[in-house]
């Protein structure tokens, strides 16, 4: 068993007691609706579908049978629940919900559907997908279930990702390597120069998004006709290992072809070795280098090449 950080535990168990007293488990009511936690849950589940058997509930929520007998008895005798032999197994019983338990459930689920519109109501576009990857994220890891396949999509870039690409590699080479506040402002000085010089069919900025969300990105600059520079690219450290680099190197390099370039140029430091690694890999160069102080650091910069 790996070492857990204590930080880390000490998170998940803060978000434990936030999430109680946020749905009012603690309280005994949940959500508003007069129901206490456990009452909610397996009404929650009886109503999505007919047919359960006791033990079978019992097992998915996790509770005592013994328990939850007493409290489907009581269901039984409000008149919410009924149960009705097994077809095919005279000595088990499968349990549904009646008109009246059906009713006695809709104000707990209208509580539940107004609490979570409340939420989403508060926040942005962005916020709210960033808050349902999040969820779905936290419920896949919780549960040991297996995580799914990353859904990786390149695209060319829309309004606000221009904004993301500064702030992404001002975070990253600051966490990472270092670097100063002077990197944003070249950084920013590319992204703006790019918007407002933009030339379609000869320029493009490609960005990677992973489960929807950006991770990466690649620019194509026009240096002259027959030349094209590679800027920018970067990959967010949750995205590493997935190939994204290359992936975006190729995009690039294919439109710069399609584009008529004949050949394609970039910058670099030689303190960058994954991406050093992708510019060989994809036939580049070294052509110069040269030290140099930016960004707070002593660094080689190094100019690369390839034809088209």
């Amino acid at each position: 068993m790996s070492a857990v950080d204590t930080s880390a535990i000490a998170t998940i168990r803060r978000f434990g007691r936030f999430h109680s007293r946020f749905i009012g488990a603690l309280s005994g009511d949940l959500h508003g609706s007069g129901f206490g936690l456990t009452e909610g849950r397996v009404l929650y589940e009886l109503a999505q579908r007919d047919g359960w058997r006791a033990g079978e509930l019992a097992r998915e929520l996790g509770l005592d049978p013994a328990y939850l007998s007493r409290l489907l008895k009581r269901f039984i005798d409000l008149g919410w629940l009924e149960r009705a032999k097994a077809e095919g197994d005279g000595r088990a019983y499968e349990l549904r919900l009646t008109k009246a338990g059906r009713m006695a459930f809709a104000p707990l689920d209208e509580a539940s559907r107004r609490q979570a519109d409340t939420i989403l109501s508060r926040l942005g576009k962005g916020e709210q997908a960033t808050l349902v990857t999040a969820l779905e994220r936290a419920q896949t890891l919780l549960s040991g279930a297996a995580s799914p396949q990353p859904q990786i999509v390149i695209r060319e870039h829309r309004p606000g990702d221009i904004g993301w690409v500064i702030s992404a590699h001002a975070r990253l080479y600051a966490e990472v390597h270092g670097w100063d506040i002077s990197f944003e402002a070249l950084v920013a000085e590319i992204a703006a120069k790019f918007l407002r010089e933009f030339r379609p069919g000869q320029e493009r900025c490609f960005i990677a998004e992973l489960d929807g969300a950006p991770v990466g990105s690649a620019f194509v600059v026009r240096e002259s006709e027959e030349v094209a520079k590679l800027r920018l690219v970067l990959v967010e450290t949750r995205a590493q290992g997935l190939g994204l680099g290359k992936r975006l190197v190729r995009e690039a390099l294919a439109f710069a072809r399609t584009a008529g370039y004949r050949r394609m140029v970039l910058w670099t430091n030689d303190i960058l070795h994954a991406a050093r690694a992708i510019y060989i890999a994809e036939g580049f160069r070294l052509v110069a280098e040269e030290k140099h102080h930016s960004f707070g650091k002593d660094l080689v910069g190094q100019n690369w090449e390839r034809e088209l």
